[in-house]
This record gives C-alpha cells, structure tokens and sequence, in this order.
C-alpha cells in the first residue's frame, strides 16, 4: 500500500459494499475498527442515495484488541439478521482487521445462520476496490446459482438473457441500464436477471434461465460471466455499447446472440452525434489532441469514439485498472502509443503536462490535474464526484449515451470559442471590463480606458515601483488565460502568479530546454485563438529549438508560423 492524498480505487472490501448495496435483501457484516466506517459517506453524499448500505460493523476499538475481538464479530452478525432478516449474508474483514486474522467466515458459519452466509477472501494488500466487487459478485453467484444447465431454447421462443455488471458507486451505471434495456426491448430480447443493480438473492438463483449474458462492466462482471459460461455454457457479449459506433456493433453481437435480425432496429433508431460531428460547426474539431485515461473499459471507449467518430488525435491513453492493463497497451498499439498503466495521480499529471494536451478526458483526479494546468477536461470514468451523479437522464452507453458523450465532451472546447472572443475584446476602448453597461446610456459614470500609457503612469509612481518589476502591458491589461503558462521571459517581468499553475507542477524535459520568449512576442501570441494557441506556442518553441534561437521575437513566431504552414 501507498500513501498518498488521491486514490484511484479504494480497498477492496469497498467493492464488496457496492455489490452489496447495489442489491436488495442482501447484507454485509464487516469487521472492521471505527475508523473503517466510512462508506456511508460515499453512498448517500456522493451517490446521494436514499438508503444506507446495508452494511453493519464490528466497529472495535483500540481497547478491545486486548479482548476477544472475534466474539464481537459473532455478536455483530447474529444481531445484523435477527434485525435486518436478509435473504442472504456476506461476512469479511476491512484492511485493518484482516490483520487480526479472526476468520469471519468461519465465525460466521459457526452461528448456523439459516440463510446462505459467503465468505469473502479480499486480501487487502495485494487487490483494489474493482477487483473486490468482481470477486464479490463471482462468489455470490458461485454460491446462489445452481450449476445445472438449461434445455436448448425452442424455435420461435424468444431469447432471455442477463445484464452484469451494474453497481452502486458506478459511473453512469443507473442510466446506462435503462439505455440498454431499452436496446434489447427494441430488439425483441426478453430480460431474465439484472444484477447485481436491484437484484436479489433469489434473482441471482435464476441466473441459469437465460440464454447468454449481456457483459455492461467487464471490470465488475467478467469473473461472474467467465464462471457462468464454464458452468451453464451461457455465452456472453464482448463489445461495450459506449459510443454511436460500438453500439451499432453491440446491437449486432446480441443479434446474432439471440437469432433476430437488427438491421430493422438499426434503420429506425440511432444517435445524433455523428452528423453533429461533421456538420459545419464541428469542422475545427478535428485533429484535437486528446488525453485519456480511467478504467479499462470507458477508457479503450473513449478512445474509440475521439479518434473514430470525432475527428480526434488520441496523443495519450491509460488507465489505472492493472488487471485490464493488457487489453489497454492493445487498444494503445493501434494509435501508435505505448499505454501509461498507473495508479500514481502524480505520474498521469507529469504525463498530462508533458503532453499539453488540448482536451483531457479521464476520471475526476484527471479534472483537477487539468484544472492546475488550465486544460479543459470531461469526465468519462469512475472515481467520480457527487456532479457526476446527475439528477438527469445521462447515460454513457446506448444510441442516446453517444449524443451525452457529444454534448460533454464538445462543450469545453466550443467554450474555447467564447473564451477567445472574450479575451479579444477585452483591451477595446468600447467594450473593455471597466466600461459602463451599454443600456445605462450616457448617465452612467464614465471609467477611462486603461491604456498602456496611464497604465506605465501608474505603476511608476506606486510606492516601491521599479522598472523591472513593472509587469507587461497585456499582463496590465488583462489577467492572463488560464490555459497559458507564463514563459521564462515573461515570468521574469510579471509580478502576478497564476493559481491554476502549482509551485510544484511537474516539468518535462522539453520545458527546461525551450527557449525564451520576449515580451512582445508573448503579447502577439495571445493574439492566436484560444483553441489553437498551445498548438501554435509548441510549434515555435520547437521552431526555436532546431534553430537555435535563444529568444522568441515576433520574427520568430511569424517564421514559425510560415515554415508549419507549408
């Protein structure tokens, strides 16, 4: 274990709680000290749900450990289904009592409870939260599910099939289930079980009635699908229906799954995005450099749909999911890119500012790694925050995911158009921020124009001014966009530091050989819109660099600009 201020994914009795409370009459005794209670917390604050966890804890104290911790574990679980009376029971330990080594699921099978009692194994050290709800769920189906294979469907029977994989604590997972069982609704396919999400015990004991299973969550669901395929013989879809195209795809794999013909789904229905991608206000979209990183499979996605369906150049692709690390460099191998496989926030920012990226996608850490670099940013991938649990209808799969991803991920960079208008506008003598508002007419007291020149007045005569600390006219005249860091020779003449720039930020190996810029060059440059402006600063340092320029003039930026425009 690391300690560090973000994590990725929590430990894995963590995961075990979002089976646990993504299902009914289902509950978990944890033993665990009071400081391992905090789980509520994620479920009805971020999630905002309007039940607890059906969780229940020993809850010892550091008195206690010289007693009989186990006998509190006994008494714990006996009065958790005396008072809750669930269907089923899952016992385990948190990561701090796993070293006491008391053996829940044999103290728990000791009470001779009368319902099922499984036993969870999450070894605390070695395994994170996903992989804890994948083993969770694979347990409680090894347990529940009779391996008894069903009969051969009947011809004109029509088929039944599972969807795995939804959780509590997941992103999208409620909308994304709804978008889906819509899609095999249309499709003339019947639905046996959805579990684990609003499933029960007895739910999960007719797993065995479909015909094959429908895989949403790999990361949650592969296990349990794996062993059902084994077992039952159920096979089970491989494609994930995020994006227009992979729905299309999805659509046809569940098809040919259960014998119909989709074509006459797929003429009638289908998303928006695509023909908003390549309507008129989307052309500058394309070759957008684009970041991504989040779990495996909302990561290898995203990717999909920014470079296939969006126009999009994938410059970075990662996730923090080591168990799907091999299908990630795949996936990476065909965009040229060796995949960044950590769970180290601080190793994805260096990569983040190393790239300078000009959209990141990614999971909430992501957000603010972008936000410290003034990058715009979308969430696409759990860990999220309480924003990500929208009272609206937004899903990520389906035809009608495809149009939220459109909208989500578009957004901040159409914002980029604004932000250049903005920022254009706002050194003229007309419309500058000090004016009065145009409808107050000429009553409203008149605020005389910054120029440079009053501006130069000023800062010479304030008390303790020098020439050398007097900032830039575009430094005076306007607060610098957040998505520009400050040159080396511009920092130098600056007396205002940006608060979306760290003391620490990490720096790449380019940063420290890049050569300076002069003052009226780095005027000039915010001059370039918003959106391409990092693009148009990387070509000319690099310009610079071959050359051997040590100062950036407006000559220089102008040569640059003419040598990349050949």
């Amino acid at each position: 274990m690391q300690l560090t201020l973000w994590t990725y994914e929590g430990p894995p009795h963590v995961g075990a709680m979002r089976v646990a409370t993504a299902m009914r009459s289902l509950h978990y005794v944890l033993h665990a000290p009071q400081g391992d209670t905090y789980a509520d917390l994620l479920f009805t604050m971020i999630e905002r749900l309007p039940r607890r966890p059906p969780v229940t804890y020993t809850t010892f104290q550091a008195r206690d450990l010289g007693g009989d911790t186990a006998e509190l574990f006994k008494t714990a679980a006996r009065e958790a289904f005396e008072r809750y009376a669930p269907e089923a029971m899952i016992v385990g330990a948190s990561c701090t009592a796993e070293l006491l080594q008391d053996d829940p699921g044999g103290l728990a099978l000791a009470l001779a409870l009368p319902v099922p009692v499984v036993a969870l194994e999450l070894p605390s050290y070695q395994r994170k939260e996903n992989w804890g709800a994948a083993e969770t769920f694979l347990q409680l189906v090894r347990r529940l599910v009779p391996p008894v294979r069903r009969a051969p469907r009947e011809p004109g029977v029509r088929a039944r099939c599972n969807v795995l994989g939804g959780t509590a604590l997941g992103f999208r997972h409620r909308d994304d289930l709804r978008e889906v069982l819509g899609l095999l609704s249309g499709l003339g396919v019947d639905v046996n079980v959805v579990a684990p999400w609003e499933a029960t015990p007895s739910d999960l004991a007719r797993l065995g009635d479909a015909d094959f299973n429908v895989v949403l969550y790999p990361e949650t669901a592969g296990l349990a699908a794996q062993w059902l395929s084994r077992t039952l013989g159920q096979p089970a879809t491989k494609v994930v229906p995020i994006g227009h195209g992979a729905t299309v795809d999805f659509v046809r794999e569940v098809a040919a799954l259960a014998g119909v013909d989709p074509e006459p789904f797929l003429a009638a229905n289908g998303s928006r995005a695509p023909w908003y991608a390549k309507s008129v206000d989307s052309t500058y979209l394309t070759g957008k450099r684009v970041f991504v990183f989040g779990d495996a499979t909302h990561a290898i996605a995203a990717a999909r749909i920014a470079s296939r369906e969006l126009g999009f150049e994938v410059v970075g692709l990662g996730t923090y999911s080591r168990e799907f690390a091999r299908e990630v460099r795949e996936a990476a191998k065909g965009y040229g890119l060796e995949a960044l496989i950590s769970d180290d926030y601080l190793e994805i920012e260096e990569r983040v500012a190393e790239l300078q990226p000009e959209l990141v996608l990614g999971t909430q850490m992501e957000r603010h790694i972008a936000k410290r670099l003034g990058l715009p940013c979308a969430v696409i991938s759990a860990p999220v925050h309480v924003q990500d649990f929208p009272a609206r209808h937004a899903p990520q799969m389906g035809f009608e995911g495809a149009n939220v991803l459109f909208d989500t991920w578009v957004q901040p960079l159409m914002m980029g158009l604004e932000e250049h208008l903005l920022t254009m506008f706002r050194g003229d003598f007309e419309f500058h921020e000090n004016a009065a508002a145009s409808h107050l007419g000429r009553t409203a007291p008149a605020t005389p124009f910054p120029t440079a020149a009053t501006a130069d007045a000023a800062a010479a005569t304030a008390p303790g001014a020098t020439i050398a600390s007097a900032p830039a006219d575009a430094e005076r005249l306007s607060p610098r966009p957040a998505d520009v860091p400050i040159a080396p020779a511009a920092a130098a003449t600056s007396t205002q530091t940006p608060t979306h720039t760290p003391t620490t930020a990490p720096k790449s190996a380019a940063a420290t050989t890049a050569a300076a810029w002069a003052a009226d060059a780095e005027r000039e440059l915010q001059k370039i819109p918003f959106f391409v402006r990092g693009k148009a600063r990387r070509n000319t340092e690099r310009f610079a660099l071959e050359r051997g320029v040590a100062l950036i003039t407006v000559e220089t930026l102008y040569d640059a600009k003419a040598h990349f425009s050949r």
